[in-house]
């Protein structure tokens, strides 16, 4: 299996020899060429995912090589290598698009790592533009991620959509219980129907009623007219009861009559109105205890109960952090009208080892800041808030019963920032903000293992 298309641009043949073997071993398909013209011939016939220049170069600069490899392919990434390396040129190099610039002599290992690095990158934004086909084409429903965890929930939606029983989706707040319920609606037979939603903690118990099933006219002080409920406005769709754990016992009572008969009776009124509709529920309540202590009718459990969805939450599905904080990036740009591209290195080593206690929109909550707070192209660790950044007080979950240390804390974050730069101290201590002695220590202290330098 080919892992990636690459162009590989060295005029010294034993180089790119040396090159090719080790990136060739990789799984990676490797187009060799010694000079700038071949390169651009082979940029004008086949696409790469990366390409890989020289800075000095027979006929023509490596700069060159790197502009009209971004003007062919926007998508693809460019790493420059050379044995004259400065400052200035570094910086231009990035200015104009370069991932990353080495200089010579390389170790094998270090190019193996930044390739490696510089993929990563572009199989996030492919997978990023994607998800925005996909949403664009879906009406602004998707589950954002490619996660084993995302995908395992991916395939049961699409199974429980088509048959019309009712779900009941179970998972912590934040982690897009409505988003899972729309996806069920538009992908089963009752899509060309409508989806409501309401949401059973917003509303005191008659304005809840009334909502649910409507009133006659003269029905209670202030009903002039008759207005239908939102049973009958859904006729034939989909009914998402949002937070079914919070609704009070007597209205419980009255919304089983109604999933058992499949009639309603109006507030005010005598007659019976029969009623199409699926309902999908959702809760972060364990509904089980609820029933047991008898906060929750167990009759109406069962009935709502016949298929279950449990919703992970972010911290079970961490890969998904970097698409679904790309994806934000994206949205928030556009609404704002911002020239915001992405996320710098640093920042997205932080969002991915930050715990998120509010699920998927406390993420989207601190990409929709940091878009604000950015005046540049990439969020840099500075836009993002203090807890991100380890400078406020952290949220973290415990694994057991008992509540964390603050030692156990701090090992944790430290692990998941190493885990997240593939343990490269240098790097790890500029995103925990220390330097590398004091990250030493600590590593030491934790025995956490060892990393690269550099």
């Amino acid at each position: 299996m080919i892992e990636a298309r690459i162009l590989l641009v060295e005029d010294e043949e034993i180089a790119r020899s040396n090159y090719e073997y080790v990136l060739a071993k990789e799984g990676h398909d490797v187009t060799g060429v010694g000079d700038g013209q071949s390169a651009l011939a082979a940029l004008e016939r086949s696409t790469f995912d990366l390409v890989v220049t020289d800075l000095r170069l027979p006929d023509m600069d490596g700069l060159d090589v790197l502009q009209k490899a971004k003007e062919r392919l926007p998508e693809a990434e460019v790493l420059l290598i050379t044995a004259y390396g400065t400052v200035p040129m570094a910086v231009e190099a990035m200015r104009l698009g370069a991932y990353h610039f080495l200089q010579k002599p390389i170790g094998l290992d270090e190019l193996r790592v930044t390739v490696k690095k510089a993929l990563e990158k572009v199989r996030l934004r492919q997978e990023v533009n994607l998800l925005r086909e996909q949403i664009a084409a879906s009406a602004g429903t998707a589950l954002v991620g490619n996660s084993p965890l995302t995908r395992a929930l991916r395939q049961a939606i699409a199974q429980f959509a088509a048959v019309d029983s009712n779900v009941l989706i179970l998972g912590e707040t934040g982690t897009g219980k409505e988003l899972v319920a729309k996806l069920i609606h538009v992908q089963s037979p009752r899509r060309d129907k409508r989806f409501l939603a309401v949401n059973c903690a917003a509303f005191s118990e008659q304005l809840l009623e009334s909502e649910l099933f409507g009133h006659e006219a003269g029905a209670f002080t202030g009903a002039r007219n008759m207005k239908p409920g939102l049973f009958e406005v859904a006729e034939g769709g989909t009914f998402f009861l949002d937070e079914i754990g919070d609704m009070p016992l007597p209205m419980q009572a009255k919304l089983l009559r109604v999933l058992e008969d499949r009639t309603l009776i109006r507030v005010g009124g005598t007659r019976e109105i029969p009623v199409d509709v699926r309902i999908v529920a959702a809760t972060n309540k364990d509904l089980k205890s609820e029933v047991e202590q008898g906060a929750f009718r167990r009759d109406l459990f069962y009935r709502l109960n016949v298929i279950t969805l449990n919703i992970p939450t972010l911290a079970e599905r961490r890969e998904d952090i970097p698409v679904l904080a790309e994806f934000f990036v994206g949205k928030y740009a556009r609404l704002m009208g911002k020239n915001v591209e992405g996320i710098s290195d640093a920042a997205m080593g932080l969002l991915k080892g930050y715990s998120y206690p509010g699920n998927v929109r406390e993420l989207e909550n601190i990409v929709e800041r940091s878009v604000a707070m950015c005046n540049g192209s990439l969020i840099q660790p500075a836009h993002l808030p203090d807890d991100v950044r380890g400078l406020g007080v952290r949220l973290t979950r415990a694994t057991g019963d008992e509540p964390m240390t603050l030692l156990d804390n701090e090992k944790r974050h430290i692990l998941a920032v190493l885990e997240s730069v593939g343990w490269n101290r240098t790097r790890a201590a500029e995103v925990l903000g220390i330097d590398r002695a004091s990250l030493w220590r600590k590593i030491k202290r934790y025995g956490l293992g060892s990393g690269t330098d550099s």
